[in-house]
């Protein structure tokens, strides 16, 4: 009877598992995998430290919301710094594609003769 709810159980977590990362079309960004690590860690800690004072499953609910708020902060600065990275890689590329139009029409007002100063 016993073996027969752990493999419904199993059944339904996997089912779960399914339907959650199925949703998932897109890449995770930093911020989500942060949670997701903090959680787990947080968890895995968390049941450690539970078993230890004979209540794993407490400990490992705290320990994965703490681990899952810990890891999204985390996460968040790690995505404010990478969204800054590329939006200052942005602006370097338009000021490269300026520089480079600039020195074109400086090399093509080279090239034509300056007629205007030699009449003088």
């Amino acid at each position: 009877m016993l073996a027969k709810q752990m493999v419904k159980g199993g059944v339904v977590v996997l089912l779960g598992l399914m339907v959650v990362l199925g949703g998932c079309s897109q890449p995770l960004n930093k911020r989500e995998k942060g949670v997701l690590v903090g959680g787990g860690l947080g968890a895995a800690s968390g049941a450690i430290i539970g078993a230890a004072v004979g209540a794993p499953g407490a400990g490992a609910a705290i320990g994965g919301a703490v681990g899952a708020l810990g890891g999204g902060l985390i996460g968040d600065q790690l995505q404010g710094q990478e969204n800054r990275q590329n939006s200052q890689q942005h602006q370097l590329n338009q000021q490269q594609q300026e520089l480079n139009q600039q020195r074109r029409e400086l090399k093509k007002q080279q090239r034509r003769p300056q007629s205007d100063e030699e009449e003088y």
